[in-house]
């Protein structure tokens, strides 16, 4: 999800609410303690050059159970990191604690943003050698069509 995205969602919402994937909610009190820039320069596997660039959120929460975050109250957190850090229009990724900081792509599902999980993966998968993902299909499919096409002497068995 870009900013403009998350900015044209807060005035319609009347809190702000995050949830991981599992549907497990944040705590309600949690603040947001950085807006940032993120960027990373990079040589993939395959020798090429590339650089990535992302807008960081950090969630964070204490035992102050009376805080909770308001949109406008985003809205503005964000608008004056704009300001003083140039930030552009880019893809919101979210850290959050859980067994060590965990980084999140952002959805949103109607009443919640979702801390979506993320997974790495080759970027060069020409040049590693890795081929496209195969085709699944499944064992017990397989044995009926062959079942019905093998003939004795066929070569199938």
């Amino acid at each position: 999800m870009k900013l403009s995205q998350v900015k044209a969602l807060l005035p319609t919402l009347e809190f702000v609410a995050f949830k991981l994937e599992n549907g497990t909610t944040v705590p309600e009190h949690f603040h947001i303690t950085e807006v940032g820039i993120e960027s990373k320069d990079f040589i993939d596997c395959g020798g090429t050059i590339r650089n990535e660039k992302k807008i960081i959120f950090q969630l964070w929460f204490a035992d102050d159970f009376s805080h909770q975050l308001i949109p406008e109250k985003l809205l503005n957190i964000i608008e004056l990191s704009e300001k003083l850090l140039d930030i552009q229009d880019l893809e919101v990724e979210v850290e959050y604690q859980s067994d060590t900081i965990g980084k999140y792509s952002l959805a949103f599902d109607g009443k919640s943003f979702i801390l979506q999980n993320k997974t790495t993966a080759c970027l060069a998968l020409d040049k590693c050698g890795i081929s496209a993902e195969k085709t699944k299909i499944k064992l017990s499919e397989l044995n009926k069509s062959q079942s019905s096409s093998c003939t004795p002497g066929g070569g199938c068995c």
